[in-house]
């Protein structure tokens, strides 16, 4: 049984490499050949169990997939691994979902599946920057692919907007504190005046009396 320091986001579907690495020792490759056969047909029972929406049933073929399927088999692995991200995001585990295609591009790094379903779990997650990336690394893969061609358009003004945002945030936090400290001078931060200039840099001006 797994030790509570290795628990994952979900208990029930972690596949343990280590194990599987030990229980494959002393397998002949006929006995690969017939593990991958079985763990096929665990993906297809979950392809049927997913068209019909019974998401937890496919995820549950999908590990046994997993759990089945030789190591050395990278690419039948990595898809197992997609189409249980699929699932878990149906089921609204995101977080897992994101485990599950971060694997699955670990084990294919040209998976283009999974990086659209992961660049969709990022923007999901509010990882703007990280879902452009995906969408990024995509068109290099797939130079036509149309919702990462609109990701691409889509993406930066929100990040910006964002930027804004936490910019705006940052700099009034910033005034209370430089008002907390400058108050027993009798002074506030109304007596400094900041300039942006050209390069996107500020510069600091100190008036003695400010205009109300």
């Amino acid at each position: 049984k797994m030790k509570k320091t290795e628990k994952p986001s979900c208990d029930d579907d972690y596949i343990d490499e280590v194990k599987l690495k030990d229980q494959e020792i002393n397998l002949s490759e006929t006995e690969r050949l017939e593990r991958k056969a079985e763990a096929d047909s665990a993906k297809c029972k979950g392809n049927e169990f997913f068209k019909i929406s019974d998401f937890r049933k496919a995820l549950d073929e999908y590990t046994l997939g997993l759990r089945t399927c030789p190591l050395n088999y990278e690419q039948e692995r990595s898809i197992l691994y997609c189409n249980r991200s699929a699932c878990k995001m149906k089921l609204g585990l995101t977080k897992a979902a994101l485990e599950d295609c971060d694997k699955a591009i670990e084990l294919n790094d040209k998976y283009v599946k999974a990086y659209v379903r992961r660049a969709q779990i990022h923007e999901q997650l509010e990882k703007l920057d990280e879902s452009l990336e995906d969408y990024k690394k995509v068109l290099e893969l797939d130079p036509s692919h149309a919702e990462s061609r609109a990701a691409l358009h889509r993406l930066p003004p929100l990040i910006n907007e964002r930027n804004e945002k936490l910019k705006t945030e940052m700099m009034g936090k910033l005034k209370d504190l430089g008002n907390l400290v400058l108050r027993p001078f009798g002074l506030s931060t109304d007596n400094f005046e900041m300039k942006q200039d050209s390069s996107g840099g500020y510069s600091i001006n100190f008036n003695q009396n400010p205009k109300n």
